[in-house]
């Protein structure tokens, strides 16, 4: 994880944690002046657009005093949904035996995208079964994970 996003989760997590939810985890798109700051949050009920609202207020409050992020950006809080990203070696855990694709940093097996069922996590390896083959991949190689909704 980005050492923004990293302070952003630590910043983040008591406030969101106060008002009775789980921060998921944290996305920073720099763009410029369209940069986006996504906040997922969670909770074993589900969330709904009144969650996302009263977090989205809290969250700014947070920002406006800390300031962590000195150029513009917008703001999105939403919960994980059925195709959720995936940030921690616990949620990556959470969810072995399910498909997922992720993109990596650097290539494994030739590739920076993979598809596959994530099939253990060792610390921060993960270990993911791509066409029958087993590949290993470090958490920090990961840009972005998602499990593959099943409908």
């Amino acid at each position: 994880m980005a050492t923004i996003e990293s302070k952003l989760v630590e910043m983040l997590t008591v406030p969101v944690e106060a008002l009775g939810f789980k921060l998921w985890g944290i996305e920073y798109i720099q763009a410029g002046r369209h940069s986006i700051l996504r906040v997922f949050i969670d909770h074993e009920n589900g969330i709904n657009i009144e969650d996302c609202a009263e977090a989205s207020r809290q969250v700014s409050a947070v920002m406006d005093v800390e300031d962590p992020i000195s150029t513009e950006y917008t703001l999105e809080v939403s919960s994980p949904g059925v195709d959720r990203p995936l940030f921690t070696a616990e949620q990556y855990r959470a969810y072995v035996g399910e498909e997922t694709k992720v993109q990596l940093t650097m290539p494994v097996a030739g590739s920076r995208n993979l598809k596959g069922v994530i099939s253990s996590v060792d610390g921060q390896m993960l270990t993911i079964t791509v066409d029958g083959k087993d590949l290993i991949v470090a958490l920090d190689n990961i840009r972005k994970g998602n499990v593959i909704a099943k409908f």
